[in-house]
Formats: C-alpha cells, structure tokens, sequence
C-alpha cells in the first residue's frame, strides 16, 4: 500500500472517530430521540453517501421511526412480524420474500437482551455508479454506529418508562395512604358497653376495591356497611373512594335504609356509567329495641350467630347490587332481634373463596365455629386472619380481604 493510501486510510479512520464521538456526546448530553436520529441520517446521506434508510423499532409494537430516499408506500407495505423477524443476523437483501424489501442492500437486525428491537434497512440510490458502494464499503462502521443509536433509544425508552413507573408506585403510595384515611382504623371503632367492633382489611393492590365503615347515627343507633367493588386495581379503587364518600354523606338516622339504597345506587351509575358494580350489605342497629335493620345488595350474606339459641344464620335478604340497574328492581329489608352476646361477621368474597393447595375454599365454617366460642370479637377477627394464613400456605391473597365483627352486649 502506498503511503498516499495509507494516509487516506487514516484520515478516513479518524473521521469515522469523530463521528463516533459526535453521536456519543450526543447521546451522554441526553439529546432527544428525534434529534438522535436526524444526525444518524445526515451521517449515513451526507457523510457516507447512503441513499435509502428505513428504520423500525419496537415499542409496544413496531413502528416506523426513519424514513428517508424511498416512498411512503414502501414502509407501509413491510410487516416486521411476518418479513423481518426471520433475519437474526446482518443479510444482503438482494433476494426476499417481500418485494419492497428487495429496494434495500442490506438488513441490519439489532437486539437488545437476546430480544430484537430495531430493524436498519440500507441502500444506495445511484447503484450504476463506478466503484464499490458506500453500503458495502461502510457496512461495519453503519452497523456499529446503528447499534449505537438505537440502543440508545432503548436504553432513554426503559429509563424512562423507569422514571414512569418510579412515579406512578409514589402516587399509588399516597393513593394507598389516602384510602387507609378513609377506611376506619379498627382501633377506632365502636368498644363500649352496647357494642364491640372490630376489623381487618388487606387490599391485593397497593389500594383495593373492598371497604367497610361504621357511624354511629344517633345516641342509640349505628349503622355499619361492608362493600367491595367489581373488578380490581386502581378503577374498583377511585368508585370505592366515592361510594365511601356517597355513603357518610346518606347515612343517616332520618333516612330508611330503602331510600339510601336507592340513592347509592343512582350515584354509583352516575359515576361508573354501568361499567362496573357494587356489593354492598347495610345494616342499622338499635341498641334500645335490639333490632337490626339490613339490606343486602348482592353480598355475600354476613353470619349471625344468635347467643340464646346458639344457632347461626345468614342475613341475605336485600336486593341486586347497587350500579348493575338504572333502577333497583326489588328491595326487601330484613329485620333480625339480637340477644345479648350475640356476633355477627361481614366479609368480602376475598376471605370465603381463598383457595388452598388442594383447591378447596376457605369458606364460612371455620369463622362460625371460631364465633360460637366464648371469645370477645377482636380474638375471633384474629383467630380467622391466623385461620386464613394457614389455609393458603404458600400461595398468595388472589383478591382484596375485608373482615368486620360485631358483638353485641
């Protein structure tokens, strides 16, 4: 080799560097995706004479992020599922089962974690020119700079969505923090000498669509509500939200318990425009007469165990859940007379339909022989959560869990 060539050779060398270093410190000055990629097609059209560029990459699903020297036509017409997931490798493209492919020198595939992410399509337009052509003669260099570029992109895409995801877990925090305010503190509930509360609640999810309340209505009178929302995640969470603000609003002493329902069922299909639903089982408790008023909507139907007679019974009468009807069809109230040192247990249907190693559900029975013991309510409510644990052994809550008792004396 002369020593003119080697010259040459060296100053091309050195310019390819500096390109190089034109994209690094690009990419390190955190440059915009589109900014990376205008330079990227300067590069390969200016510098390098390339005439065609075509670019697809993943995110999400495959897109068209560079298109340069051909029509629109010819990027439309290419799938990435069906005509470029078969190249893993660099490929002339001289031969192809797509036509529009065979416009292009070459495929470039680039991959990232063993998973491609990006296809590189390059081609020259003057292809009677004397000499080799750029896509050949900078072949190695184009491949290196494209791994660059598009590596980059990925790796800005998964920060990003980092950053999104770092965001969304604090607000899903502070939503978890805010739901807990809302949701009374079984500390807080009702311990005297007409009646004894207690309550447990885990939501699957940082925050959960079941919810149970309890107000004391007037100096005689409480009223108490377990519900759960159909569905899961953040939505069930937003309506539960809500309809624990709709019911402190219309719980009351002066308003029949038929009328709440039915203005809790106008407000949950205002707000969820049918797309989802409500359980719910209500109840007023007169600690003078000893009557408790209830209806359930579609609930699972809470246990009573009666003390005098030492029985235990459900309390399923009531109605269609609240938000599945504009308007409720049939409401029935029911009424049962409670004797002192009776219990009663309201839970969602994430605590009854746990399932074990052996697909059997955890069901009523074992809260029913855990409130016919001579316990106070508090020990039973911890008694079924320590019941619950052992049931599932190593699988995990596939649901929210909501558990509230109440003694009565």
């Amino acid at each position: 080799m002369s020593g003119k060539a080697s010259l040459q050779r060296l100053q091309f060398c050195n310019f390819k560097l500096d390109l190089l270093l034109e994209i690094t410190l690009s990419i390190n000055n955190n440059t915009p995706v589109n900014d990376l990629l205008k330079q990227f097609e300067r590069i390969l059209l200016e510098e390098l004479n390339i005439g065609k560029i075509l670019i697809f990459r993943f995110k999400n699903k495959w897109e068209c992020i560079l298109r340069k020297g051909i029509h629109r036509n010819v990027s439309e017409g290419i799938r990435v599922e069906t005509d470029l997931l078969y190249y893993k490798q660099i490929t002339n493209l001289s031969v192809a089962l797509n036509a529009n492919l065979e416009l292009f020198d070459v495929i470039i595939p680039v991959y990232h974690d063993e998973q491609p992410i990006a296809y590189v399509m390059i081609g020259d337009i003057d292809e009677e020119r004397a000499g080799m052509s750029p896509t050949i003669k900078h072949l190695h260099f184009i491949q290196t700079l494209t791994n660059i570029i598009v590596v980059a992109i990925e790796n800005r895409r998964l920060f990003d969505e980092s950053v999104r995801q770092e965001s969304m877990k604090k607000e899903l925090e502070l939503a978890s923090q805010m739901q807990t305010m809302l949701i009374p503190n079984p500390a807080a509930l009702p311990n005297n000498d007409k009646i004894h509360a207690s309550a447990y609640y885990l939501p699957h999810f940082e925050v959960g669509g079941d919810y149970y309340d309890m107000v004391r209505l007037s100096e005689d009178e409480y009223g108490f509500c377990m519900a759960d929302v159909s569905g899961k995640g953040i939505s069930a969470a937003l309506l539960m939200s809500n309809f624990q603000a709709n019911v402190r609003a219309l719980f009351s002493a002066n308003l029949p318990i038929r009328e709440t329902i039915t203005k809790l069922n106008n407000r949950v299909m205002e707000n969820a425009n049918g797309e989802k639903f409500i359980t719910l089982f209500i109840g007023k408790y007169n600690t003078k007469t000893r009557n408790l008023e209830y209806i359930n909507a579609g609930h699972n139907p809470p246990v009573l165990f009666n003390k005098d007679s030492n029985t235990i019974e459900t309390l399923s009468l009531g109605c269609t859940g609240v938000g599945m009807f504009d308007e409720i069809p049939k409401i029935s109230i029911g009424n049962a007379k409670i004797s002192q040192g009776s219990k009663l247990i309201c839970f969602t249907d994430g605590i009854v339909e746990l399932e074990n190693d052996n697909k059997i559900q955890f069901g009523t029975q074992a809260m029913e022989e855990s409130m016919m013991k001579d316990q106070r309510i508090n020990v039973v409510i911890d008694q079924i959560i320590d019941m619950l644990n052992e049931h599932k052994g190593n699988n995990n809550f596939f649901d929210d869990i909501a558990l509230m008792g109440i003694e009565f004396h």
